[in-house]
């Protein structure tokens, strides 16, 4: 009797445990951690920077003979920048003026003291076309270029002028840390060229300036 006492006991308390367990919620599934997604960077906005590099060309006397002016060149740039949102390209205007010592002198039978073609100012005011590549964006560019032209026949005189032309290039801009970007870009200058009359060069000469720039740059965009 008192085995079958136990036994009952012991089949209860199973029945009640087992419905206890049963009557006790679910443990909900854990739950993924959310992924990450990178934003992409955006270009658009206004920037201020500095540039700073080396730029060599030709200049032309005619009836003389010509140089090949080269030297340094450092400036500041500003711009401004536009990229639709999820659209890889990026339309920009950006300026920049630049002290620049671009200077070459020849000698011969003609400019038997020397000739010399110099440039000490250079700006230019450009559009721009990029492809970007998240934080790093091609781009080529083109538009105006004003500077000065010198033309000095050593020992008879000089006439200077300042005069509008044209850029065309190209480079490479990637974005660093915070609002920082940094570039590196090649242009080709054309300010045509300056007349160097009778009395500053003995006869009547055309005085052509071209120029290959490359200069690296620092840009905070705003």
């Amino acid at each position: 009797m008192r085995s079958v006492l136990l036994t009952t006991i012991s089949l209860l308390a199973f029945a009640a445990t087992a419905a206890v367990a049963a009557d006790l919620p679910r443990q909900l599934p854990a739950r993924a951690p959310a992924a990450y997604v990178p934003v992409a960077y955006n270009w658009t906005g206004f920037y201020l920077g500095i540039n700073g590099g080396y730029a060599w060309g030709r200049s032309h006397w005619d009836g003389f003979g010509g140089s090949d002016p080269r030297g340094g060149m450092v400036g500041g740039t500003a711009g401004y920048n536009w990229q639709a949102m999820g659209s890889p390209w990026v339309f920009g205007l950006e300026g920049d003026i630049d002290w620049t010592n671009i200077k070459g002198t020849f000698t011969n039978i003609n400019c038997p003291f020397g000739c010399e073609t110099k440039n000490t100012w250079l700006g230019t005011v450009r559009g721009r076309v990029g492809y970007a590549w998240d934080r790093v964006m091609p781009y080529v560019t083109g538009g105006l270029a004003v500077g000065d032209v010198q033309a000095n026949a050593i020992g008879f005189g000089s006439v200077s002028d300042t005069k509008l032309g044209w850029a065309v290039g190209g480079g490479v801009e990637a974005a660093l840390a915070g609002n920082w970007t940094a570039k590196l870009e090649y242009l080709h200058v054309d300010l045509g060229h300056v007349n160097c009359g009778v009395l500053v060069c003995g006869v009547p000469s055309n005085v052509g300036f071209k120029a290959d720039e490359v200069r690296a740059g620092v840009n905070y965009r705003f």
